[in-house]
């Protein structure tokens, strides 16, 4: 799990926010950076295509088991779309954009595999262990896709950079070739009409019967909301605000990813101990109030603006709230799963948790461009009050229903 976290972490970054460095050095202005970096919105509509990796056996791959077989396709096809990065570079702009639409992609195919091979190949009590341990190499590969691969762009080309990065996902594939596939089994549907209804009506379908049509919808709603703010600052704004308030690139990560990623590896084993403890919905009360409420912390930098001290804290306190949210999200949508449609209902629900925040970063260029950074982030802050509402019409509800769904009857 730890280099599969590595390998997921990886090209996350590398077409968004590293992405935005390369574009700004390049020229391109902010409001088309932001347009541009929105590949990113692949990651929220993964359940597309994660049918697919329930139900489908992938020619060739599928020696090594369902789930191992599609990570290995995906790896490579990262690889390959980073290598088309390198080769065409935003000098020929169209070719460039598809190439990145592929890393997008086929990161995104890794994050279904890899969070299905985690739910599958353990019960739901040791799932905080694997989520830590997911979630630490995470951030080691986007320490080394941001901080390590701004360093680099001060002193070489970010074609080289690129490639540099291409080269890193051989540590996962390696990893994948020793990993042992999930003993899962999976109903085979007989006909064709049937395989199309089993992968992509019934998981749906499931989730809205197992809850009935009420609860599953408030549920939905809560999931909509509660990750505004932070999926609103991960697109391709951040970096261009960090050299904004004028920091330099390798300030930039240093800061942010290799003091950044300690902190919010601290951050995110508070988050695994505190689920560990109470369990999931106090430790998700709480991350969704400081993490969404962390965003006002960016407000100090524009009347600060090259301060390095105002800068590290600021940084701390961004990471040490994304941290602490990771656990006991994950978990909660990890409860939420059937492990009949692993990959499906599970990439249907984190996509749904980032894709409200996704679309607001879409604008933000425009937005910023119209009112300011102080502005933009003062609205992403708006998010929190309706998320602890449904919070709070939320989680007597499933309690009910999982206290319920136990009983022998």
């Amino acid at each position: 799990m730890l280099f599969f976290g590595f390998s997921s972490g990886l090209p996350f970054l590398l077409v968004a926010g590293t992405l935005a460095f390369w574009l700004k050095k390049s020229g391109i202005a902010l409001a088309d950076i932001t347009l541009i970096a929105s590949a990113g919105m692949t990651y929220a509509l993964k359940f597309l295509w994660a049918p697919l990796l329930d139900h489908w056996r992938l020619p060739l791959f599928y020696r090594l088991g369902r789930r191992r077989g599609w990570l290995m396709f995906a790896q490579l096809g990262v690889v390959a779309s980073l290598i088309g990065m390198v080769i065409t570079t935003p000098a020929n702009l169209g070719a460039f954009i598809a190439a990145t639409v592929g890393v997008a992609f086929f990161g995104a195919t890794q994050d279904i595999a890899v969070d299905a091979y985690r739910i599958e190949i353990a019960p739901i009590d040791e799932q905080g262990a694997l989520v830590a341990t997911y979630s630490l190499g995470y951030r080691f590969g986007l320490l080394t896709s941001f901080a390590l691969a701004a360093t680099l762009a001060d002193h070489i080309s970010w074609p080289a950079v690129y490639t540099l990065m291409a080269g890193a996902m051989v540590i996962p594939i390696v990893a994948n070739l020793l990993a042992r596939e999930p003993t899962e089994l999976h109903s085979e549907p007989q006909t064709w009409a049937a395989a199309l209804r089993f992968s992509v009506v019934e998981p749906f379908v499931d989730f809205f019967r197992r809850y009935g049509f009420v609860l599953a919808s408030l549920t939905v709603l809560f999931i909509l909301i509660f990750k505004i703010p932070e999926q609103a600052t991960i697109g391709g704004i951040m970096s261009p605000f960090y050299l904004d308030m004028g920091f330099s690139q390798t300030q930039i990560g240093t800061i942010t990813k290799f003091y950044g990623v300690w902190v919010g590896i601290a951050g995110t084993f508070l988050g695994g101990a505190a689920v560990a403890r109470w369990g999931i919905w106090r430790p998700l009360l709480v991350a969704i109030v400081i993490c969404g409420c962390s965003n006002l912390a960016y407000l100090i930098l524009p009347s600060h603006p090259g301060n390095l001290v105002a800068f590290v804290f600021v940084i701390t306190i961004e990471n040490v709230t994304l941290g602490f949210l990771g656990p006991p999200t994950v978990a909660f949508l990890s409860s939420l799963v059937n492990h009949e449609h692993t990959a499906t209902q599970y990439s249907l629900l984190s996509s749904l948790v980032n894709i409200t925040g996704k679309m607001l970063g879409i604008f933000a260029g425009t937005i910023v461009t119209t009112t300011g950074y102080s502005t933009y982030f003062t609205i992403t802050v708006l998010a929190v009050p309706p998320a602890v509402v449904m919070y709070w019409l939320v989680r007597p509800r499933l309690e009910r229903h999982s206290t319920s769904s136990r009983s022998p009857a």
